[in-house]
């Protein structure tokens, strides 16, 4: 059910893409139960002058390998899983592709479950 968007600045390798979708899909299947197969991730990548952001905002030192991550999912899950998404998904994108914790931005949208359909014009979740 999650639709991940991954944003970052033109320029990576194709492994490196990879390790990062793949550490989000980790992260979201051992933290936010996520079900197998339920795979939905978009990468966007953007040239310089289109990827604005501050290095500073919030005193989190920021990189030009900033990731930001965006993923509309239900609205089912506590603060506690959250946090702990965003904590797991920040030690695993250290782990592969080596991203640095102040480099990864995630947001959540969250949304209810008869706002979905997976195709055949069904809303599987209603």
């Amino acid at each position: 059910m999650p639709l991940v968007r991954i944003s970052l600045r033109r320029g990576k390798p194709a492994q490196h893409i990879a390790a990062i979708r793949n550490s989000i899909y980790r992260a979201m299947t051992e933290v936010f139960n996520v079900p197998a197969n339920d795979r939905f991730i978009l990468v966007h990548q953007h040239e310089a002058e289109e990827f604005d952001y501050d290095p500073g905002y919030l005193d989190i030192a920021r990189t030009d390998d900033l990731v930001i991550i965006q993923i509309a999912c239900n609205n089912s899950r506590t603060v506690e899983q959250k946090k702990a998404f965003y904590r797991r998904t920040a030690e695993l994108l250290a782990q592969e592709p080596g991203l640095r914790p102040e480099d990864v931005f995630i947001n959540l949208l969250e949304t209810a479950k008869e706002n979905w359909s997976f195709g055949n014009g069904i809303a599987q979740y209603a």
